[in-house]
């Protein structure tokens, strides 16, 4: 059966990958990847050694027509990207799209994700939540933060180190100092660090030192302070 496989990767600690995703990885013709330095080291590591090409935002549009016809011909292909599950704020999605168009079976393994950590140890609700991935750079950003701000569910979301500042400064105007939030920084890695208290006590914090890492920023709602049993709200 044509097939294309969907593989996520370890998001900072190598030993996070599946004995699956090693199997169906040594299983393939060629491994699609966002960076394939930074894929090569994960490869290594396992002794994977299978053909690896490019595929990133900037190409994938380019390269998906002829990718599908590989897979139409039988030729195994599975993706991956520099950390997490392909697609997800990731390149994957325009390939799985036009795979599914062509009536390739899409598989899609179970994986390490930075979604799930950060927001259990938030300590906010966690049965239902909003996934918002990262923010428009600029158009469009303001009117994505306003229409959030009467949202009943956690929001999650991935943001860089270089706008984390501007983020929260944002955040603060519009969902207020005292909404609580929780920051993930380096999840799986050595200097993982999180961050929980309310938006005005988070600008405190990383005004003061150096902002390095990837985030995820977990805000919770009103609704879910009432639930918590607190006076502070957003």
């Amino acid at each position: 059966m044509k097939k294309l496989f969907i593989v996520p990767t370890p998001i900072g600690n190598l030993k996070d990958i599946t004995f699956r995703a090693i199997e169906i990885l040594n299983s393939v013709d060629f491994i699609l990847a966002e960076d394939t330095r930074k894929s090569k080291i994960l490869l290594k590591h396992y002794n994977i050694n299978i053909p690896i090409k490019s595929y990133h935002m900037h190409n994938e549009h380019s390269k998906t027509k002829g990718i599908i016809k590989l897979i139409e011909k039988g030729i195994k292909i599975a993706i991956i990207s520099d950390a997490g599950t392909p697609s997800i704020s990731d390149p994957g999605f325009y390939l799985v799209r036009e795979a599914l168009t062509h009536n390739i079976k899409v598989e899609c393994l179970p994986g390490a994700t930075a979604i799930i950590p950060a927001i259990v140890q938030s300590g906010f609700p966690n049965d239902r939540f909003v996934f918002e991935g990262f923010l428009p750079k600029k158009k469009g950003r303001k009117s994505r933060i306003q229409s959030l701000v009467n949202e009943r569910r956690t929001i999650v979301f991935f943001e860089s180190p270089h706008k984390l500042l501007k983020t929260l400064f944002e955040f603060n105007s519009y969902f207020g100092p005292n909404c609580r939030i929780s920051i993930s920084r380096e999840l799986t890695k050595i200097y993982e660090e999180t961050f929980i208290g309310t938006i005005k006590e988070s600008l405190v914090f990383y005004s003061n030192k150096k902002i390095k890492g990837e985030f995820v920023i977990c805000i919770s709602s009103k609704n879910n302070l009432d639930e918590l049993g607190t006076k502070e709200s957003c």
